[in-house]
């Protein structure tokens, strides 16, 4: 009889509010097979800084005639950059990396590209998501394979999540596992019928007998119930977070706070990707890249701490990487053009600081370009292999030795 009830209920509220939704429209993860993570795991989170970061003006070669020869414009003075050490420093805007630094929660990677760097930003990110060439049938990310090879698949919480109004990156592409993109916070919330008995009513109708028979309404029912057990406890979590410290009023800095509301959540979700567009800086590069620095540094910096106040500093790792950097020498535009190598950025609690590998040479360029010595994927195989713990080389498509960042554990 309850059971006759709660359906009755359920049809006359589908009929007044055209069917429950989340935000502006149901989530992916409602719609696809819910997925997740091992509870209180480790966690990846990834800040794509897209256009082609400078890294030249970004860890300055301060003391390096040949960058203030190739820069008469757009290099910035000794006097001016936070510095490392007595030959590099940070660009002035990046405080929040420096202070990152000096707690011994930032490593630099530097001199990190590929062979045959490919100048196109859609190229060029496609191989960074891939790991693969144009010509080598590229079918998901890496961080796809990642999720799908640690059996993302069979659980119910995302194991993945890309925040932002940015088409899906593809590195979260995969053949078995569906990454969901949402906008806000507030995608997750039940909109409309609110209230506890028209939940309790859905959740009793989605975990009520099954006919083992239909795939698809087992797949509904599962998908349902598991959406909004996540959605209570994501609001209710919500309501209850404070962060330990104010955030930077910009975009990235708001998706990295609702990282950290859904992280403190419980949500069991393992991967987090979120983006900053702007760097692509052909012309008047100065002020805009010193607006993105600051943003990239400063949002960084506030979400570490936040996180390592809220108790989990010991199990977020957060990665920022471009496509590629500049051309060593400036352009007629006070800009730099698409270049090859560039800094990689790894901040948390476990990272080893300092400076990883050497700064790449500004009097042996290729083509008027640095040369890389560090290949992105040993980067990736350090987060694989002594972050995620898992085979980097399955998900890699090749065997590549990781780089000495992170602390053991």
């Amino acid at each position: 009889m309850i059971r006759q009830t709660r359906r009755r209920f359920l049809t006359a509220s589908a009929t007044t509010s055209g069917v429950m939704t989340f935000g502006g429209g149901v989530p992916a993860f409602l719609r696809d097979a819910a997925i997740t993570g091992k509870a209180g795991g480790r966690i990846l989170v990834v800040v794509e800084m897209a256009g082609g970061n400078d890294g030249l003006n970004t860890v300055v070669p301060h003391s390096d005639d040949a960058y203030r020869e190739a820069r008469p414009k757009l290099g910035i003075p000794k006097s001016q950059v936070l510095q490392i050490d007595d030959q590099l420093g940070f660009h002035p805007s990046m405080k929040g990396f420096a202070d990152l630094l000096e707690a011994g929660h930032l490593a630099v990677v530097q001199g990190v590209g590929y062979p045959q760097p490919n100048r196109s930003h859609f190229e060029s990110m496609d191989i960074w998501h891939s790991c693969q060439r144009k010509d080598q049938n590229r079918t998901d990310g890496w961080l796809g394979r990642y999720l799908q090879q640690a059996g993302a698949a069979d659980l119910q919480d995302p194991a993945g999540l890309h925040l932002g109004e940015d088409k899906q990156p593809f590195a979260l592409m995969s053949r078995a596992v569906r990454v969901p993109s949402i906008r806000s916070l507030d995608e997750f919330r039940l909109a409309g019928n609110d209230s506890a008995q028209f939940r309790q009513a859905v959740k009793e109708l989605a975990d009520a007998g099954r006919d083992d028979s239909n795939d698809l309404l087992t797949f509904v029912q599962t998908s349902t119930s598991s959406a909004i057990t996540a959605s209570e406890r994501i609001e209710a979590a919500g309501m209850k977070y404070k962060s330990s410290k104010e955030y930077p009023q910009n975009a990235l800095a708001q998706k990295l706070q609702t990282v950290a509301k859904l992280i403190n959540s419980g949500l069991n979700t393992s991967v987090y990707y979120v983006q900053i567009g702007g760097f692509d800086t052909h012309a008047q590069q100065p002020n805009a890249h010193a607006v993105l620095l600051r943003y990239v540094s400063g949002s960084v910096n506030t979400f570490v701490n936040d996180l390592k106040a809220h108790g989990h500093g010991d199990r977020v790792l957060c990665m920022c990487f471009s496509e590629f950097g500049r051309r060593v020498n400036e352009n007629a535009s006070e800009g730099t053009d698409h270049g090859t190598a560039g800094p990689v950025f790894l901040a948390g609690s476990s990272v080893k600081p300092g400076l990883i590998g050497k700064h790449p040479s500004l009097s042996s360029l290729k083509d008027g370009d640095l040369q890389y010595h560090t290949d992105f994927r040993q980067v990736y195989a350090t987060i694989l292999e002594r972050w995620l713990k898992t085979d980097s080389e399955r998900v890699l498509k090749g065997r590549f030795q990781p780089v000495d960042a992170l602390r053991s554990a």
